[in-house]
């Protein structure tokens, strides 16, 4: 059992835990995610790691209460346990396997969009642990959406905090707030990292491409049962089949089929759907219920 050390609401729908899991914490690295079960019925919830300590045997989680799983899972109170709490899994951020001599030469800007920013902070927090400053640009509709800009204030070197209706911060959306950065006040950078709804990481893909910023996105957002088995987040990029739980959950950000992928979430939901897909995706389907787990690492 994984007991809850710490909840917070960060927002009228956004829930903050730490979670009491020493095995998972010593072996946890930015970009990748855990799957949480709340009990022995519970579903399968993957969720990107946000924080973790490996001294305190914690790792911290951000989620938003959007279905019936993740609203029973916010009914949870600090003392109680979950049933279980499996990581971590994927692959870690790229600059983290990377010469940290490399690493420092490079100017970085993090792009985090709504509960986005959750993942994005344990990249921000590990480059600033190596003695690297970034640049972070994090939004939301209005500022009671606004997470961790305390925490985030604390890693980046200079944080930028835009939202869409200029209630707080900078007025315009993540994509404005870049453009500004780079064409009025010459900023450069040599590469990106945008976390958050898939449709704002095509839009500030787009824009990353356009000024030539080599760019990485996670696709965690479309996991479901965070193995490989239930194939809801299949996506090509670059003209290759991938699966996001088990060859991500990082992709470069100007290869991804951001439509396909929207398109595919949309119909993946019903079980006409699913028959359309199959018929569609051939060998490359994988089923709702039923194929093996493909490289899944359990810390």
């Amino acid at each position: 059992m994984y007991k809850i050390l710490k909840k917070k609401a960060l927002g009228s729908q956004v829930i903050l835990m730490d979670i009491e899991a020493p095995r998972v914490a010593k072996a946890s690295l930015p970009g990748q995610f855990v799957i949480v079960i709340t009990d022995e019925k519970g579903e399968r919830i993957p969720l990107t790691i946000c924080d973790y300590d490996k001294k305190r045997g914690t790792v911290t989680i951000v989620f938003q209460t959007v279905g019936d799983s993740t609203r029973r899972m916010a009914e949870y109170d600090e003392g109680d346990s979950f049933f279980a709490f499996t990581g971590p899994l994927g692959h870690p951020s790229d600059f983290v396997k990377e010469p940290l001599e490399e690493v420092k030469k490079k100017k970085f800007i993090f792009i985090g969009g709504g509960v986005g920013v959750a993942p994005v902070y344990p990249q921000v927090k590990w480059l600033k642990e190596q003695g690297i400053d970034v640049d972070v640009i994090i939004g939301a509709r209005n500022k009671d959406l606004v997470i961790l800009e305390e925490e985030m204030r604390a890693a980046a070197k200079n944080l930028y905090v835009c939202t869409d209706d200029g209630s707080y911060g900078f007025h315009g959306l993540v994509t404005d707030c870049l453009r500004d950065l780079v064409e009025k006040q010459g900023k450069s950078y040599d590469h990106a990292v945008i976390i958050g709804p898939m449709i704002m990481m095509k839009f500030a893909a787009k824009l990353t491409k356009e000024l030539n910023i080599p760019t990485v996105v996670s696709l965690n957002t479309i996991m479901v049962d965070g193995t490989g088995m239930c194939g809801a987040c299949r996506v090509m990029v670059g003209g290759e089949v991938k699966f996001t739980c088990v060859d991500g959950p990082e992709f470069d950000g100007h290869l991804v089929d951001y439509d396909g992928a929207m398109r595919r979430m949309s119909i993946f939901k019903t079980e006409e759907g699913q028959k359309a897909l199959r018929e569609a995706e051939g060998k490359t389907h994988r089923p709702k219920h039923g194929c093996g787990v493909q490289g899944a690492k359990i810390g």
